[in-house]
């Protein structure tokens, strides 16, 4: 129940996954709100600090996520072939739009060679900073990976409904239920 099978996902795989979608869509709200803040609005520096924040942990998050997808057995994959390759080729566009845009927030907020404070519970360090113009070009590639990974998700999201309304498939109902990969 906790792992995955050839018929479904496990808990672990389907919690991953849920707490991801949300905090993505989350992060994307708030990054897109926060961007219209003026100076003297009280979110001016609230926002991007819970932003950055939950981005930190959402990227520990992801990495373990890989190390797990990598480590475990993935569910056969119903359709035809071209289908199959598509819903391939699309799992590996999400992650890669994910890791580039946690990589480049992080470029972001670390331009001026200061760490990342993570809720004020520990600090990530400034790895790489003081590349010429780190901060505006990180936001620039930030903005759009990030309008990228939100259309492929939708795209993503509208393949599963897809596959559950007009195909039948139980595609969207593994991510949901994982009794559903112990059924024989």
């Amino acid at each position: 129940m906790w792992g995955n099978t050839r018929r479904g996902w496990g808990i672990v795989s389907i919690v991953q996954h849920w707490v991801s979608a949300v905090a993505i869509v989350g992060l994307f709200a708030l990054g897109w709100w926060m961007t219209d803040l003026g100076y003297y609005d009280s979110w001016y520096n609230l926002a991007p600090w819970w932003h950055r924040s939950i981005g930190m942990l959402l990227f520990a998050a992801t990495l373990l996520r890989l190390t797990w997808r990598a480590a475990s057995t993935s569910p056969a994959l119903p359709g035809a072939r071209f289908e199959r390759l598509a819903a391939e080729l699309g799992h590996l566009g999400l992650y890669v739009l994910l890791v580039a845009v946690l990589v480049s927030g992080y470029l972001i907020s670390t331009a001026d060679g200061r760490g990342i404070s993570v809720f004020d519970w520990f600090e990530v360090p400034a790895i790489v900073s003081d590349l010429p113009r780190q901060a505006t070009l990180a936001g620039t590639v930030h903005w759009y990976l990030a309008l990228a990974l939100i259309g492929l998700a939708i795209v993503h999201m509208l393949a599963a409904f897809k596959h559950h309304v007009i195909d039948r498939h139980d595609v969207l109902v593994r991510m949901v239920n994982p009794r559903i990969s112990r059924k024989p």
